[in-house]
């Protein structure tokens, strides 16, 4: 039988033991929960406190056209920083630089003196050559990243369009900003250790490497786009108009070829100390803002009525200069009226009365299917920032009288992108194809980031389309669109004139004046 000391003693030992057993388990699970769940953490502040970093600028992806043309690609360029306390020559550093990158020796010795931090930033987009000017002169504390600054080969071509970049080179309107992540890239660093007071140690440098970014292909033709530029501005000039536009679109696949605006800058010389300016004059009008598309929108309605059968070949409508709708009088826009005519001199004569009978026909129900079949009232889903859906009368306030004017084309407002989407579907068989910039993006190893899957949908039948575009054709040959005949071309459209309003009234002598045509009528491939 044993004593109760040696009872006692084993007790005391089998504790020890169970005491050394727990903080070992306990030193080896916190050990455990530094490497594994939050080492990296710890790793980071550690490198945070030993590394300074330069930062590696990845370059953007380039910009091209359907042919594959260059419309904005990157150059090389320098950002230059120094870290004061590894200056060892101030004096040197300080002329040096000054005369090289243009800052003024005060300027440049105020950030170099600068103690309480590890590295500041001198100068950012100094041109290469400059930049290599720089490294030969082996400054000690002074560091040159190479970086990349956006080339625009095209000025001011499609401004409104691309959009522009910030000083830290991320896109921030346009295309440039839409597809900002895919076509951005990754930034790497340039590490190099230091002690705790900044001062460099001898050791080698990390070198995280950048991933450039993926390359946008989009549906833009430039040789297009370089006629589209001269016409707006010869239109502008002509007429004397506040501003001009134009679009050109793909009709078969929804494509935009070309779009450009009077009112413009040269996108290698922004102006951004004029902030109202660069907003104003970046602003791609033709899809953001709306206006009151007039006889261009009779497309809609004869396109509708002919496809719900309301209306015939041998359909006749009489004009006497009005309409009276409601105990309204609602004018046509020729004041003794058109007389007898059937539907396609109606549309040859652009009157306005046969399109209020039409729409009246129709009804609202079913003519504001159509409209949204079209695309109207809706974002297209093109893209691109800030699109307007336009405007479009709630349809349960919409009285006999509003319907008519719906019908010529008062009372809705529209983008000119909804339009020509709308009209595209109109002439090439009766199907929507969502409007669009871009058909893929593809990294610099030749993989898809991704691709643009184009959504259509059916509107019309072929037969209703086939109709329509011979009554257009007849317009541009016959009627009231006669200036955009080109001899030798088969050429269909509608003009449209528009009043424009000022604090919700019409404001007397101002009119937005469109056409919207397409060519060719006998193989079509574009409208305009």
């Amino acid at each position: 039988m044993k004593s109760n000391s040696s009872i006692t003693t084993h007790k005391r030992l089998l504790i020890v033991i169970i005491s050394i057993t727990f903080l070992f388990l306990l030193i080896l699970g916190r050990f455990a929960y530094l490497q594994l769940i939050v080492g990296e953490n710890y790793t980071a502040r550690a490198d945070n406190q030993w590394y300074r970093d330069i930062p590696l600028k990845a370059k953007r992806g380039t910009i091209y056209d359907n042919n594959g043309e260059v419309i904005v690609d990157s150059r090389d360029v320098f950002t230059i920083y120094v870290r004061p306390r590894a200056v060892k020559d101030r004096a040197r550093v300080t002329k040096i630089l000054s005369q090289m990158v243009g800052m003024s020796e005060d300027s440049l010795l105020e950030k170099i003196s600068n103690y309480s931090v590890g590295e500041v930033t001198i100068k950012k987009n100094i041109d290469f050559e400059v930049g290599q000017a720089i490294k030969a002169q082996n400054l000690v504390g002074v560091y040159l990243a190479l970086d990349s600054a956006r080339n625009y080969p095209y000025g001011n071509y499609l401004a409104q369009v691309i959009g522009y970049t910030n000083a830290d080179n991320q896109g921030q309107n346009g295309l440039e900003g839409y597809y900002d992540k895919l076509i951005r890239g990754i930034d790497g660093q340039m590490l190099t250790p230091t002690d705790n007071k900044g001062n460099e140690i001898d050791y080698s440098t990390k070198y995280i490497p950048a991933i450039d970014g993926a390359n946008l292909y989009t549906t833009i033709d430039l040789n297009i786009q370089a006629f589209a530029e001269t016409a707006v501005q010869s239109a502008k000039n002509e007429w004397n108009a506040k501003d001009a536009s134009v679009i050109v679109m793909d009709v078969n696949t929804g494509g935009i070829t070309a779009m450009a605006r009077a009112l413009s800058y040269d996108l290698s010389d922004l102006p951004r100390h004029d902030i109202n300016m660069l907003n104003a004059y970046g602003k791609n009008t033709m899809i953001v803002d709306v206006y009151e598309p007039g006889s261009t929108f009779k497309i809609f309605t004869t396109a509708s009525a002919l496809e719900e059968n309301k209306v015939g070949g041998n359909d006749r409508f009489y004009c006497a200069g009005y309409r009276m709708v409601d105990g309204q009088r609602i004018k046509c826009w020729r004041a003794k009226g058109h007389g007898s005519q059937d539907l396609s001199q109606g549309v040859c004569n652009s009157c306005n009365c046969v399109f209020m009978d039409l729409a009246g026909r129709l009804g609202t129900s079913k003519f504001y299917e159509y409209l949204r079949n079209f695309g109207f009232g809706s974002k297209t889903g093109v893209d691109f920032f800030a699109e307007s859906s336009g405007l479009l009368m709630k349809e349960s306030s919409v009285k006999n009288v509003d319907l008519a004017r719906i019908g010529f084309g008062q009372a809705i407002a529209v983008t000119p992108l909804q339009l020509i989407a709308g009209v595209s579907a109109v002439v090439n068989g009766g199907v929507y194809h969502t409007p669009h910039f871009v058909t893929s993006v593809i990294d610099n190893d030749g993989n898809f980031v991704y691709k643009n899957e184009i959504e259509s949908r059916r509107v019309i039948s072929e037969e209703t389309s086939s109709i329509m575009v011979d009554m257009l054709e007849k317009v541009v040959s016959e009627g009231s669109g006669k200036k955009a005949s080109v001899e030798g071309y088969l050429i269909g459209g509608k003009t449209g004139t528009a009043q424009k309003y000022a604090n919700g009234v019409i404001a007397q002598g101002k009119y937005v004046s469109s056409f919207i045509g397409f060519a060719p009528a006998d193989n079509l491939q574009y409208a305009i």
